[in-house]
């Protein structure tokens, strides 16, 4: 069993959700991190470690992830959500920014679309949903994951991922590599397959660029400059900056900050940075 960095909790939520949980520091204010996807809490670790001495860290393993449970959901961006309200409302958060990297930064969105109101704010590190599908990309997309599913091994997948995360140094990422792995094997037969699929599928099939305008709350953007990840480089002749750009253009009180010398892994690679224009963004709030 993975140690994680911090005290781990467990709360069972609706749907037959028991999410493990983090909670560090005290403060006015209380951020809820939600990781991306295939990931776990201690991907936050950096940044918990400095934002924990000015406010209330919070940071939750989606069902079907790290140390949450693996019962048989039917993964969407929806059902993440919900379950990331239910949680706001079990746990009785108040005076809350909600803090998404890459899926997470989806989930966030979807549930601030969703369930407004229950929080004030929110930051997205390198976040998913800005892109637009159509039917043949669509259609694309699946069968190069299908034909990927076919030549390579989950962990040599996940592998690749995580290092084409960074910029520099992508030998940095073995730690997280190695415990996701571990924690990989834990699961059912062709449990992690499924849901990384069905992931995958509710962030192209539930987009929310077109609900930006509905983001009315205060919204921090974070990207690397050198995200290999997002846009789709294979279908989306774009680039960060210019989706980030026209993305942030839509919400009306949405503030974009371009990381240089960064890829994917934000708040890993870029820590003090995105740590320090979190601060700011926050303090700016009052």
């Amino acid at each position: 069993m993975i140690n994680y960095p911090y005290t781990t909790h467990f709360i069972d939520l609706p749907d037959n959700c028991r999410v493990a949980y983090i909670d560090e520091g005290k403060g006015e204010k209380t951020l809820l991190f939600i990781h991306g996807l295939a990931n776990y809490i201690p991907v936050w670790k950096k940044n918990i470690d400095e934002l924990k001495k000015y406010y209330r860290c919070i940071a939750i393993d989606l069902p079907g992830n790290g140390l949450s449970d693996q019962n048989e959901h039917k993964f969407s961006m929806k059902f993440f959500a919900d379950c990331v309200y239910n949680f706001i409302t079990a746990m009785k958060l108040k005076d809350l920014c909600i803090v998404g990297h890459s899926m997470g930064g989806q989930i966030t969105m979807t549930t601030m679309l969703n369930h407004p109101g229950c929080a004030d704010s929110i930051v997205l590190c390198a976040p998913a949903g800005f892109e637009q599908f159509s039917a043949m990309e669509k259609t694309m997309y699946y069968s190069s994951i299908h034909l990927l599913d076919f030549i390579s091994s989950d962990e040599r997948s996940l592998r690749t991922v995580v290092e084409n995360s960074f910029y520099h140094n992508r030998a940095q990422g073995e730690g997280i590599v190695k415990e996701l792995i571990s924690i990989m094997k834990t699961y059912k037969v062709n449990y992690y397959r499924k849901m990384v699929e069905a992931c995958i599928k509710g962030m192209i099939e539930e987009p929310v660029c077109n609900k930006l305008n509905q983001l009315t709350i205060p919204v921090l953007v974070l990207f690397g400059r050198h995200d290999a990840l997002i846009p789709n480089k294979l279908l989306h002749h774009t680039t960060t900056e210019r989706l980030a750009t026209e993305a942030v253009q839509k919400m009306p009180h949405a503030h974009l900050e371009m990381l240089a010398d960064c890829g994917h892994f934000i708040q890993w690679e870029k820590s003090e940075e995105v740590n320090r224009n979190m601060i700011l963004f926050l303090e700016n709030e009052k």
